[in-house]
């Protein structure tokens, strides 16, 4: 006997549909309406899990989490439906990719605070840039992030004209290799004192007068909910100019859990609803077992 004619009254079938419907997302309201023989149905469990996956992908930086070796890790990523391991060198990519992972942002070849906003760098980073470019389009690896610079007393619309005047120079060579910049989003508040690209607007600024769909933002959650909080309705607005996406929970940058302010849940949804299809990367730093909090992390933002 099957045992699941069982779940004939309507309670058990009811009580079924519930923790069913938690798992793939669906409200026990409309699936007590079905047959448990549909419900546990290969088409019914699949259609529904396609209807319900997120449109973006799930990635993870390893600077959070290195203390597991990378080969290691790069096993629990994959059990946990994590599908990049970012802000990796060249050298440890062939690692992943023997788990079937891709890196979807590499490490970068300029500093946080020592960047494009300062003219006087833009010859010795453009060959860098040059070279991490093609590496990343014959890996495979899609992004590479990058930096404005710190102030150091530079003004916002200088260091603006620099940034801009430095990226315009490679620009060129990320559009033919197919491999999007991104510029990161970074708080100056508590993390990085000083650095020019902290607000968005800024941010947005230089992209449009890249304009390129090779330069983008790389959107930090953690960082932007420091400096200006209204996050939801900034990824309404600029949406179109994010490349990529990174989390952690505020204060802290620790978990995205409830112990903090950040309601990822619906921040996720927001993300969802612009219909971004990239990559949303983990770059929280654990407190407690790093590997339950990851797999907890990937359970919230999956919507």
């Amino acid at each position: 006997m099957n045992p699941f004619t069982k779940l004939e009254t309507r309670c058990e079938h009811l009580a079924f549909a519930t923790i069913l419907g938690q798992e793939i997302g669906f409200s026990s309201r409309n699936l007590q309406f079905y047959h448990w023989r549909d419900l546990l149905s290969g088409s019914f469990l699949t259609h529904s899990l396609t209807l319900h996956m997120p449109s973006y992908r799930h990635s993870v930086s390893y600077w959070c989490f290195s203390k597991i070796p990378l080969a290691e890790f790069a096993k629990h990523a994959k059990g946990m439906g994590i599908d990049s391991i970012e802000l990796l060198l060249p050298e440890d990519w062939p690692t992943i990719r023997r788990e079937g992972l891709v890196c979807s942002v590499s490490q970068p070849v300029d500093t946080i605070p020592d960047s494009m906003n300062r003219r006087e760098n833009h010859d010795r980073l453009i060959p860098l840039f040059e070279k991490r470019l093609k590496d990343c389009a014959d890996a495979g690896v899609p992004n590479l992030v990058c930096f404005s610079g710190n102030r150091a007393g530079i003004s916002d619309e200088e260091g603006l004209e620099n940034t801009v005047a430095g990226y315009k120079k490679i620009i060129g060579i990320a559009e033919r290799v197919g491999v999007t910049l991104c510029l990161e989003l970074l708080n100056s508040k508590i993390n990085h004192p000083d650095y020019q690209c902290d607000r968005s607007a800024w941010g947005v600024e230089v992209c449009k007068r890249i304009s390129s769909e090779r330069f983008k933002l790389l959107y930090d959650i953690y960082h932007m909910q420091v400096m200006e909080g209204d996050i939801i309705r900034t990824i309404r607005e600029i949406h179109p100019y994010i490349a990529h996406y990174h989390t952690a929970g505020n204060p802290g940058r620790n978990e995205i859990d409830d112990s903090q302010e950040l309601n990822y849940p619906a921040i996720m949804r927001a993300i969802q609803a612009t219909g971004f299809t990239g990559y949303v990367g983990q770059e929280f730093v654990p407190t407690g077992d790093p590997l339950t909090s990851l797999r907890e992390a990937i359970r919230i933002c999956t919507v």
